[in-house]
């Protein structure tokens, strides 16, 4: 299906549904980028949506590692089962419930992604410096700027090193009567961090 070792799958390959976000290719690769991901190494996607984060980290930590796909949604977990199936991949597993209360009985992670977890976001990373392990890297989607000032302040209260923020507009062509115009989305924050 994706037969490159590259991230950048693009949108239209994976299953979509109007009610389940994807966090879109362009912010997808900067996010991947930042886990800095290795074979044999163990990933949660917190918020999983669509499911193509676990799908392009799953392709990262190859076969040796593992991906859990997280989600209180059941329409998210069904999608994402769907695009795992789609890909071929065997190393992630999916769980369904509140991230809150799964993250606590989850084996230690080498990264984490948060995404697409309302108002919960600033306790889910607290709840994740005790799973991350040292060296670990974190890596958070963000929408909103309340959001990514809350999770700055818990990042630095955390003692996190290496705290990045790159805030990503991403604009894409679209053929018209008369010619190619760029249309712009909306932007993204993409906070990372590592822990200490």
């Amino acid at each position: 299906m994706w037969n490159f070792k590259t991230p950048g799958i693009p949108d239209e390959l994976f299953e979509r549904t109007e009610k389940v976000p994807i966090t879109k290719e362009e912010v997808r690769v900067i996010q991947i980028s930042k886990a800095r991901l290795q074979p044999g190494q163990l990933v949660y996607d917190i918020g999983c949506g669509s499911g193509s984060i676990s799908v392009e980290a799953a392709i990262q930590v190859e076969s040796t590692g593992k991906v859990l796909a997280i989600d209180y949604d059941e329409n998210a977990i069904e999608l994402t089962k769907k695009n795992i199936e789609k890909f071929g991949l065997s190393n992630v597993s999916l769980i369904h419930g509140n991230a809150k209360e799964k993250i606590t009985v989850l084996e230690p992670a080498d990264a984490i992604f948060i995404g697409g977890t309302g108002k919960d976001t600033a306790e889910i990373v607290e709840l994740c410096q005790d799973k991350l392990k040292v060296g670990g890297r974190i890596v958070i989607g963000t929408i909103l700027i309340e959001t990514l000032y809350t999770i700055l302040q818990i990042l630095d209260k955390l003692q996190f090193d290496s705290v990045d923020i790159t805030q990503v507009t991403i604009s894409k062509s679209r053929k018209t009567s008369t010619g190619t115009m760029m249309l712009a989305r909306n932007p993204v924050t993409i906070i990372s961090a590592t822990k200490s």
